[in-house]
């Protein structure tokens, strides 16, 4: 389990939120990669970082970033594996995800292709916010899937997308600002509700804030 933070923010007197994302798509198309370099910088999936190992059922990084216009979120994010024997595994966390990236690599076509699958198993009864990233856009020679058919599949579903390069730390921070959007958007029309305990979404009280607890009352407990 790996465990990462991004810069410290300044504390909101209101208290934040906190998002769970879940990172989705095939095996080896560099949700890994995208993940440690959003959480733990440039230098985290960038040139001159060791390639990932596989990921062997679900990993977890968190980040705190800036809501405008004035809040802030941290994400609680899960990077899954992608081969098909731990889809069982990973099935479970789709139930409680905000905040869903769909990603697939622009150098392999068949990557792409499985994005609908991906969508459908994620998606539920109550769809999450999704962002589609087309991951590996330094790798233009190699370039299989256009920038023209990857938007029209995100806009049959419902979707921004955007393409990333975490070799080169090129638009990571917009898919993840862009998806933390879409969660607060989904939130403001009711599409998405915070949640006591462990959800998706949950409303974190500053300290000043929080209501001391009675003699003998248990403290809250995450039981997931």
């Amino acid at each position: 389990v790996c465990y990462s933070w991004g810069p410290p923010q300044d504390p909101d007197p209101g208290g934040h939120y906190q998002f769970r994302v879940i990172v989705l798509g095939d095996a080896a198309v560099g949700k890994s990669s995208l993940l440690r370099c959003f959480a733990e910088g440039p230098g985290g999936g960038g040139v001159g970082a060791a390639a990932p190992c596989p990921t062997v059922g679900v990993e977890f990084y968190s980040r705190t970033i800036l809501l405008p216009p004035a809040g802030k979120a941290k994400l609680q994010l899960w990077d899954t594996a992608g081969q098909e024997r731990f889809r069982s595994i990973t099935r479970s966390f789709y139930r409680s995800a905000a905040g869903v990236l769909l990603v697939f690599d622009l150098t392999n076509r068949a990557s792409f292709e499985h994005v609908p699958e991906w969508y459908r198993e994620a998606a539920g009864d109550r769809p999450p916010a999704f962002v589609l990233v087309g991951h590996k856009c330094d790798l233009a020679a190699e370039r299989a899937v256009s920038a023209e058919e990857a938007g029209h599949l995100a806009a049959t579903l419902g979707m921004a997308f955007v393409e990333t390069s975490a070799r080169s730390n090129l638009n990571v921070e917009l898919a993840f600002q862009t998806l933390a959007g879409g969660i607060q958007r989904a939130l403001g029309q009711g599409a998405l509700t915070p949640h006591r305990g462990c959800g998706g979404i949950r409303l974190i009280p500053s300290q000043s804030r929080r209501r001391p607890l009675a003699r003998g009352e248990p403290r809250e407990r995450c039981q997931c």
